[in-house]
């Protein structure tokens, strides 16, 4: 087990917070927010709730300038872990594709959106509930689906590294 330091958990533990403050804020755990929000039909008539984009919007420019800190503050490690988690996925592939459309279909159809889901959970269980453990269902079977197409790649990838080129 990793052991976590008390300004890790503190961190983690306020970044949770102030996460599903604003979720609650911005009516994110309401599916009808959502679908209305999905609704394009809706246009026309003036049914269409915007408001969505806005919430997604800040979302994006405070992950855009967090995620850039590192580079432009020059900090060797985060203030309340051991070190940056960087990730060697870089491109837009086939599994990037099929994820992104998954969840699109599951969040038009539910009305959930993983964070504001488990917000849910303490707040209208029987709504959210069946949608949390098929999330975590779907979670697991696609990491092994993942984790056994990397198996079966990594040793195709070896032999083609340690071979001579001819």
């Amino acid at each position: 087990m990793t052991r976590r330091s008390i300004g890790y958990l503190g961190a983690a533990g306020l970044s949770g917070i102030i996460f599903g403050a604003g979720l609650s804020v911005a009516r994110m755990t309401d599916p009808q927010k959502i679908w209305n929000f999905l609704d394009f039909a809706a246009i026309p008539s003036g049914g269409w709730d915007p408001s969505l984009a806005f919430v997604m919007a800040g979302g994006i420019a405070v992950a855009f300038f967090g995620l850039r800190l590192d580079r432009w503050l020059r900090l060797p490690a985060p203030l309340a872990g051991p070190a940056f988690i960087k990730t060697h996925r870089a491109k837009v592939d086939l599994p990037l594709i099929l994820g992104a459309a998954i969840f699109g279909v599951g969040w038009g159809l539910s009305g959930f959106c993983p964070g504001p889901a488990i917000a849910d959970l303490g707040l209208v269980p029987q709504n959210a509930l069946l949608f949390v453990v098929a999330m975590v269902i779907g979670s697991w079977i696609a990491g092994r689906i993942l984790d056994r197409a990397e198996r079966l790649a990594a040793p195709a990838t070896a032999s083609a590294v340690a071979a001579p080129a001819q």
